[in-house]
């Protein structure tokens, strides 16, 4: 009974502590043209809005994810903006939104406050040098909008500078887990199971 006591107890302080078990992404001298180009992508401030040609398409998909993750994300309101956010960030870097969505499942378990062992930070689970590399002072990488920013531009400079569209690749670097395949194979089971969308509501 007392190994039962200590366990629900250490399970109740780790949940507390928001730690996510995430990896870290690895530092890299960046080139010159490289670092302009991430800079000025993180330093765009266009308004998050959904980017669908019919907005009743637009609509569906937003239903469809705000129930897979009613469970997760009780604050409707949050959950709403966080998916917004999550559509228009992941779509104008060149990424699938459902991907991102299977990534911050890994990463993060959709908290927004998290940290990993290693220091990264918040729902993408992005490392603070980023913001010395190509961010603005001041840059917080615990707000919504400022880290799904990063974390997309950073995956996609994995997946099309560094790693010319090898997806499995590209997240084994976004983890920092490079060569292994626990992560992406996560986050790809993630991306083609709990968040799989074919149009229509779930």
């Amino acid at each position: 009974m007392r190994k039962l006591l200590i366990l629900c107890v250490s399970i109740v302080l780790a949940c507390a502590s928001g730690a996510a078990q995430a990896g870290a992404q690895a530092y890299e001298t960046l080139s010159a043209g490289v670092q302009t180009a991430l800079a000025r992508a993180i330093a765009d401030n266009g308004v998050p809005q959904l980017r669908f040609a019919d907005p009743q398409d637009g609509y569906r998909w937003l239903l469809a994810m705000s129930e897979r993750l009613a469970g997760r994300i009780p604050d409707q309101k949050f959950r709403v903006e966080l998916l917004k956010t999550v559509h228009y960030e992941a779509t104008r870097a060149g990424l699938d939104p459902q991907l991102v969505l299977g990534i911050i499942f890994v990463e993060s378990g959709f908290k927004k406050y998290a940290v990993s062992k290693a220091g990264a930070r918040g729902l993408m689970q992005v490392m603070p040098f980023w913001v010395d590399l190509i961010g603005r002072p001041g840059d917080n990488l615990f707000s919504l909008r400022t880290n799904l920013r990063y974390g997309c531009v950073i995956l996609r400079h994995y997946l099309v500078d560094l790693e010319q569209g090898d997806l499995y690749r590209a997240l084994g670097r976004y983890n920092g887990s490079l060569g292994r395949p626990d992560y992406p194979n996560l986050v790809l089971d993630a991306w083609r199971g709990t968040f799989k969308y074919d149009g229509r509501l779930a």
